[in-house]
C-alpha cells in the first residue's frame, strides 16, 4: 500500500501525538458508519481513518511506518535484497495444500530438491481496530456492540479499569482460517473518552463539587455524581473550598478491590446579590 497515513489524517509528518490524536477524533466524529448508514464510501474512508490511526497513534508502530519496516496496512516490509518474501505477502496467501507454488520454481533455478513448508492448518489473520469508549465504561466496565472500521458489529466485553491505549482480544472474531485452522482475533486499541466531570488517578477518581455557603458553613447533604450513580454526600461543618471528602469504593471498579472517589469543594454563593448577607458580612467586618 502506497499510500501516506500522515495525508489520510490530514496531519504532517512532524505532527506531535496529540495532534494526531485530535485529528483522528474530529475524523471519525463525522466519518462513523452509525451517522451514514449504507454510506460505502464514508464507511471505506471511516476505515481508511482507523488503520492509520492505529499506526500513527502507536508511537512504536509509527517509528517502524516512518522507517519503512511495516506498509500502510502495518505488514512487515521484506528488506530489499533479503531472500523469502515479506511476511502476509503473496508467497504465504498462496501456500496451502499443494504447498508453496515457487517452491518448484527455485527449486528448478537452483537445482536439487528444496524443502517446503509446513502445510497445516494455520490460524487466520488477526485483525487490528481502534475504539473509542465512555470514560464511564472504562471505570465501571460494560457490555457494548461497537460497529468498527469495516462495518463489522461486535460485542465487546470492557472491563473495569481498561486504560487509554490498552488493547482488547476477542477470541475468534478475526478473519477465517485459509487452510481450516482457527480464526484469528480481533485486536481492540481502546480510547477512552475525556470527561468533563472526572479526572482518573491509578484506580482512583477526583472531581469538584459546588457547595452552598450555608452547607458548607452549617453542614449537611449534598447530591453527588459518580460514574455508577448519584450518592449523597455529607458536608461536615466547617468546610471551605480546597476541603476533600472521600466516597469509598466510588472510584475504578476492578474486581481486585474498587478505588475511591475524592471530592474537593468549591464554595458557590446561591444569590451573590442577596442584601442579607451583604449587611451580615458589613456588620462583621466593621464597614
Amino acid at each position: 500500500m502506497n499510500r501516506d497515513l500522515y495525508k489520510v489524517l490530514g496531519v504532517s509528518q512532524t505532527a506531535s501525538d496529540e495532534d494526531i490524536k485530535k485529528a483522528y477524533r474530529q475524523l471519525v466524529k463525522t466519518l462513523h458508519p452509525d451517522l451514514h448508514p449504507g454510506d460505502e464510501a464514508k464507511a471505506n474512508r471511516f476505515k481508511e481513518v482507523s488503520v492509520a490511526f492505529d499506526i500513527l497513534g502507536d508511537p512504536e508502530k509509527r517509528q517502524r511506518y516512518d522507517r519503512g519496516e511495516i506498509d500502510a496496512e502495518g505488514n512487515e516490509r521484506a528488506p530489499f535484497g533479503a531472500g523469502g518474501f515479506e511476511q502476509g505477502g503473496f508467497g504465504a496467501r498462496h501456500a496451502g495444500a499443494q504447498g508453496d507454488p515457487f517452491d518448484d520454481i527455485l527449486s528448478g533455478i537452483f537445482g536439487g530438491t528444496r524443502t517446503r513448508r509446513r502445510t497445516g492448518p494455520v490460524k487466520g489473520r488477526d485483525l487490528r481496530y481502534s475504539v473509542e469508549i465512555a470514560f464511564e465504561d472504562a471505570v465501571t466496565g460494560a457490555r457494548r456492540r461497537m460497529t468498527m472500521a469495516d462495518g463489522r458489529s461486535l460485542e465487546v466485553d470492557i472491563p473495569a479499569g481498561v486504560s487509554d491505549g490498552q488493547t482488547l482480544r476477542l477470541k475468534s472474531q478475526g478473519q477465517p482460517s485459509p487452510t481450516g485452522g482457527p480464526p484469528g482475533d480481533a485486536l481492540l486499541k481502546v480510547e477512552v473518552r475525556p470527561s468533563e466531570i472526572w479526572t482518573r488517578e491509578g484506580d482512583d477518581l477526583r472531581m469538584t463539587q459546588a457547595v452552598p455557603l450555608k452547607t458548607a458553613v452549617l453542614g449537611g447533604k449534598l447530591d453527588v455524581r459518580t460514574p455508577s450513580g448519584t450518592v449523597t454526600l455529607k458536608v461536615p461543618p466547617g468546610s471551605n473550598t480546597g476541603s476533600v471528602l472521600r466516597l469509598k469504593n466510588k472510584g475504578v471498579q476492578k474486581p481486585s478491590g474498587p478505588g475511591n472517589l475524592y471530592v474537593r469543594l468549591e464554595i458557590v454563593l446561591d444569590d451573590p446579590g442577596d442584601e442579607a448577607l451583604r449587611e451580615f458580612l458589613k456588620d462583621r467586618s466593621g464597614a
